[in-house]
């Protein structure tokens, strides 16, 4: 009788075997020619400025740390970064109010999540504090910010920053939440951000995210996921980023994977358990994360021109791939070969 684990390498031996098919009129072969082999241990974010993530996690890394450590390193970088457009200095939803989103996934199984927190700094952080230290996966509103002040987190005073607030009293003067895919000019206005998130209200950012993953040493799988939302969204919306396996999910018989994007389309979808799940049958990481774009394109075809997301993923032998519905989604590599972080641009369905 076959024992699990040579059930699950047998899709991954047959791989060679698929390449010579074709999906949605393209060669498999093509596909996965393109894939990234990275030596372990490596870390992997979306958007060039995944830049600040993996600096942070990097050292973790080549000092044969650990993955979760390292993602955690990477996500409270992020969070302490304007530029990044994740934390406490982001823009806030339509009240005027900056709530965030965070979880922290190990390649075990162990998970843990925070939504709709408001006057925390780190809720990557809180969100590894729900996964070590309660036996729920996620914590909402007043009870997660309650669980932090409890475990240390200090309570900010929740004002927005100058630029922040400059932002919002625009967008009052129309209320209109119309966020809009700019793949022509992803340079950002100056003084605003550092890098260019996707979506853009009359040329500023209005959203961004960042996801990590990292491969250790000794081959075990964390990732992380941060971000403060969309832009002037409803109070009280919350997108995939605390979601597991939606906006993050993370197997260590396989890989792990994370999103970037309209959110509500990654949960209708279950987006990132279907990109290891992918992985899973023996596709690569950029096939994966095709197979997860086909889908939310398939939905709504009309729709999906107008939106974005972007899978990323890395398989438990450290190859990488990513794919995009529009065209202008990166993501960084950090490793030995590339220490100090090289960022690629995904293909894209449009």
């Amino acid at each position: 009788m076959i024992d699990r684990r040579k059930f699950l390498q047998l899709p991954l031996a047959a791989a060679p075997a698929l390449l010579a098919l074709r999906v949605d009129g393209q060669d498999r072969k093509s596909l996965l020619g393109s894939q990234i082999q990275a030596a372990k241990p490596v870390v992997v974010s979306t958007w060039d400025s995944g830049v600040t993530a993996n600096k942070a996690a990097w050292p973790i890394l080549r000092k044969n740390g650990h993955a979760i450590d390292a993602v955690e390193a990477g996500g409270r970088a992020s969070e302490d970064e304007p530029s990044c457009c994740v934390g406490l200095d982001a823009w806030p939803d339509r009240d005027g109010n900056v709530t965030l989103d965070a979880c922290i996934m190990n390649g075990n199984g162990d998970c843990g999540g925070v939504s709709f927190l408001e006057r925390i700094k780190h809720p990557v952080s809180v969100a590894r504090k729900v996964m070590e230290n309660t036996p729920h996966v996620l914590l909402s509103g007043k009870g997660a910010q309650e669980f932090a002040v409890a475990n240390g987190f200090n309570l900010e005073s929740g004002e927005l920053s100058s630029a922040a607030r400059k932002e919002w009293q625009e967008w009052l003067k129309k209320s209109e939440y119309k966020p809009r895919v700019n793949v022509e000019n992803r340079k950002p206005p100056k003084g605003i951000l550092q890098f260019a998130p996707y979506y853009f209200e009359n040329g500023k950012p209005n959203h961004d995210t960042m996801g990590s993953l990292a491969l250790d040493a000794a081959g075990g799988l964390a990732g992380m996921v941060t971000t403060s939302g969309m832009a002037f969204k409803m109070h009280g919306r919350v997108g995939d980023s605390p979601v597991i396996g939606a906006g993050l999910f993370v197997d260590n018989e396989v890989g792990a994977a994370t999103s970037s994007g309209v959110g509500e389309e990654v949960i209708r979808i279950c987006g990132t358990h279907t990109v290891v799940e992918q992985m899973r049958f023996g596709r690569s990481p950029e096939l994966a994360c095709r197979e997860g774009i086909r889908r939310i394109v398939k939905r709504d075809p009309v729709k999906a021109k107008e939106l974005q997301v972007g899978f990323v993923a890395i398989s438990r032998i450290g190859q990488i791939g990513g794919f995009a519905v529009q065209k202008g989604f990166t993501f960084t590599v950090t490793n030995e070969q590339y220490p100090e972080g090289k960022v690629f641009e995904a293909k894209s369905w449009f």
